[in-house]
């Protein structure tokens, strides 16, 4: 097994220069660095000499991938591909075009991602499996039917509706938490219920019909047929039987939300105020800062690559039938 990890680490090497060449391309085909020093200067009173002061200072006037003025290694090495790219395999991601250090920001708001992100993800999972189970052991019957109308109901709503709604009601007409805001320490948790209530609830629908469709599939399995003749009850069938051999997809599933523990959700964070990976994301792209968005998404794609390597070793744990021998 230790070989198999082993060569799984290293795939991931040319997957993350990959996926950071496509960032890198995009990014640099929607703005040169002329158009990312005007916003980070401010449009007005913008003189051409401080645009070209501020490319040299950022290291942006360097070819981006071919130096032609160099020889040998350094026709490649010394470009801004290279330069920005290499740091990040060391996890030392530089200055944001800001001025700031982006690890020590990663640090900061890494807590208040995590303290949203790690209860919404147990909350999520837990009570969709719970629902999902009830709405298979009544199969056939009008709670099975009720409970798929409003899981499709629920699924159609945009995430944005749960948010509005959840700020408006418990936020502003209860007055329960606050609406938006964050506070380091004890206190922290009356700003993270509410957006971890609207993540669990908004998650309901999909999620729920999803990990039905798995236990249905597996409730039309031979092996079930098999235990229920041998006059096992239908809860032990399904809760014990169904449940473990749908885990394999479950947990397949689970592994797209790893990345989001540490990433912070896009919106949540936006909306809610929450100073996390998330709203620093979006401030980021607001901002144009390349340097901040190289960085969050090569870190994503890391967690993201991390987050299969652990699905694979669970499928072990799950399954002692698979063994990764090749």
């Amino acid at each position: 097994m230790w070989i198999y990890i082993l060569r799984r680490l290293l795939y991931a090497i040319p997957i993350l220069i990959g996926v950071n060449l496509l960032t890198f391309f995009l990014f640099f085909i929607v703005n040169a660095p002329a158009d990312m020093a005007r916003v980070s200067l401010g449009e007005k009173h913008v003189t051409p000499k401080a645009i070209d002061n501020w490319i040299e200072n950022h290291g942006y006037n360097k070819p981006l991938f071919l130096n032609t003025t160099q020889t040998g290694k350094y026709i490649f090495t010394d470009t801004l591909f290279f330069e920005k790219t290499w740091k990040l395999f060391l996890f030392d991601y530089g200055i944001s075009d800001g001025g700031r250090d982006i690890t020590q920001d990663i640090s900061e708001r890494f807590g208040p991602s995590l303290s949203i992100a790690i209860p919404a993800l147990f909350f999520e999972v837990f009570l969709n499996i719970v629902l999902a189970l009830i709405i298979v052991f009544f199969r056939r019957t009008f709670v099975e039917m009720t409970g798929v109308i409003v899981l499709v109901a629920m699924m159609s709503i945009s995430a944005l509706f749960y948010i509005i709604t959840g700020q408006y009601l418990i936020g502003k007409l209860f007055n329960w938490v606050p609406i938006s805001g964050y506070e380091n320490g004890l206190f922290s948790f009356k700003f993270v219920i509410l957006p971890i209530f609207v993540s669990v609830i908004a998650s309901f629908g999909s999620g729920a019909r999803w990990y039905r469709t798995l236990l249905l599939e597996e409730m039309n399995q031979d092996y079930i047929r098999t235990a229920r003749a041998k006059g096992l009850s239908n809860v032990r069938v399904l809760f014990v039987h169904a449940l473990k051999n749908a885990m394999i997809p479950i947990l397949t599933g689970i592994v797209v939300l790893i990345p989001s523990l540490f990433m912070g959700s896009l919106l949540l964070e936006s909306f809610f105020s929450i100073p996390g990976l998330g709203s620093y994301t979006i401030d980021a792209i607001a901002a144009q800062d390349f340097a901040v968005v190289r960085s969050m998404v090569f870190l994503g794609s890391f967690l993201y690559i991390i987050g299969l390597l652990l699905t694979d070793i669970s499928y072990m744990l799950v399954d002692p039938r698979i063994r990764f021998n090749r």
